[in-house]
């Protein structure tokens, strides 16, 4: 019950320190690369400004991935980056299976200077918007 009372007295620190916690994933967020959907992710494989990063494992990505893709895993992601540089003048969009590492490769990315975007739920909302897969590398 102390909390309770800690929190009604003390409640523009508690305020302060949410808006600090809510701005910290906020730019974290962006240095991962701004989010994207799957519609606006087809539009700029359709007009080939982007190129698709695959960074699952190689034995998920095998078992279906997005066309065009290009498996780089994420814990390879950093010795592998130099694959990467003819591609500099594109967007660059991470893919994971849930978003659970697109945001670290992002910052990889982005500290390294390429123009990176996410897509919103991975590979996970790529299939719940019934969009295909391809099996294989």
């Amino acid at each position: 019950m102390d909390i309770f009372v800690f929190v009604s007295e003390q409640w523009v620190l508690i305020s302060l320190l949410m808006g600090l916690i809510g701005l910290f994933f906020f730019t974290e967020q962006n240095k991962a690369g701004k989010s994207l959907g799957t519609a606006e992710l087809v539009r700029m494989m359709n007009s080939e400004e982007a190129i698709v990063i695959d960074v699952r494992a190689t034995a998920e990505f095998e078992s279906g991935h997005i066309h065009g893709a290009k498996n780089i895993p994420h814990t390879k992601l950093v010795s592998r980056m130099a694959e990467l540089e003819k591609h500099r003048n594109k967007i660059i969009v991470v893919v994971d299976k849930f978003g659970q590492h697109s945001g670290g490769a992002g910052r990889a990315l982005n500290k390294e200077g390429f123009n990176v975007r996410r897509l919103s739920g991975g590979v996970s909302e790529w299939q719940n918007a019934s969009l295909p897969l391809v099996k294989g590398h």
